[in-house]
């Protein structure tokens, strides 16, 4: 049974870690790194939200899900090319999804919330949040990087 005193330990429980998540992604140096300031100048409110503090973009509100264009995906925050274009797929979540990123572009790290344990998934340079991958996509990789559109930048071939 669930008393009050239960419900309110599970929330300090569950905030602490998410707080402990974001503080321990904090020592991690990156290759590409800006004062607080800097990023807001550089990136708009949306993508200073995804790449800086971890948020989410609605499903279904990035123009990036209808591209089928041939090109790169780059990181908004740092331009480092994440995903080729030939990786992309519609994975029907609402979010541009890859089932794999270019070599040497993305880094990963166990990511505790609400939902349990997940893998974010963010760019080794600069360090920006870029979604999360799943063991639920398709061949050759069986990987769904599911990716919020504005952490990312299509550039045509």
């Amino acid at each position: 049974m669930m008393t009050r005193r239960t419900t309110i330990g599970l929330g300090v429980t569950l905030a602490a870690l998410g707080l402990s998540r974001r503080w321990a992604g904090a020592a991690e140096a990156f290759e590409v790194t800006k004062t607080e300031a800097e990023w807001r100048k550089l990136l708009t409110p949306a993508q200073y939200a995804v790449l800086r503090e971890e948020d989410t973009e609605r499903a279904f509100t990035s123009p990036l899900n209808d591209e089928h264009r041939t090109g790169t995906y780059a990181c908004a925050g740092c331009d480092l090319p994440l995903y080729s274009s030939k990786a992309k797929y519609d994975s029907g979540t609402g979010w541009p999804s890859f089932w794999e990123p270019l070599p040497n572009a993305v880094a990963t790290k166990a990511d505790w919330g609400l939902l349990g344990r997940r893998t974010e998934v963010h760019c080794r340079r600069c360090g920006g949040h870029l979604g999360h991958v799943f063991d639920d996509g398709p061949k050759p990789t069986g990987k769904r990087y599911c990716m919020n559109g504005v952490a990312l930048v299509f550039r045509p071939a």
